[in-house]
């Protein structure tokens, strides 16, 4: 179900991310294609009809203007971030986004990043997406505002290890 992004998946879910402005920001299929190479993972869910969800994550030093993702550089460094996650309506609440997390979780304990970040808009509201972070044991380690003031969003952040043991069973309930 979780996979690697392919090429052909671009000009689909690149219609997925601007269905969901201003959750995140619009790429366009253009925009989308020139992000990619930025990008450390690039992870699709693919339920047997396509790309459904995207999820996109940086590392350090990566060329990228986003003052989300700068302010994560200077305060942060070291964490591995995730720029976006957009799932399909019908796909929600159904673990697709717990499912992409344990496979950040998994790249990011490989990797040596202690921690994974990611930023949640306050303003405009995505009530949602807060409840969804901090379910997973984000909390949140700033605030700041961004285009010209017109976007409020949260910083946060969660140990990589506490994200890790999300996708874990837990061997007490096994026996």
């Amino acid at each position: 179900m979780v996979r690697p992004l392919w090429d052909d998946d671009v000009p689909t879910l690149a219609r997925l991310n601007d269905a969901a402005v201003p959750a995140v920001n619009a790429l366009g299929t253009a925009g989308l294609r020139d992000h990619l190479p930025r990008c450390r993972l690039a992870l699709v869910v693919d339920a047997g009809r396509g790309p459904e969800a995207l999820l996109l994550a940086l590392g350090p030093g990566a060329d990228y203007a986003s003052e989300n993702y700068s302010w994560f550089s200077r305060e942060r460094p070291g964490s591995l971030y995730v720029d976006r996650v957009v799932v399909a309506q019908r796909l929600r609440r159904l673990g697709v986004g717990r499912s992409l997390y344990a496979q950040v979780a998994a790249h990011a304990a490989e990797h040596g990043f202690e921690e994974v970040t990611c930023e949640v808009n306050l303003e405009p509201p995505n009530p949602d997406s807060l409840a969804f972070h901090r379910s997973l044991g984000f909390r949140t380690v700033g605030r700041q505002e961004t285009k010209g003031g017109t976007v409020r969003v949260a910083l946060m952040a969660v140990p990589t290890e506490h994200l890790a043991r999300l996708g874990r069973p837990d061997r007490r309930r096994q026996g």
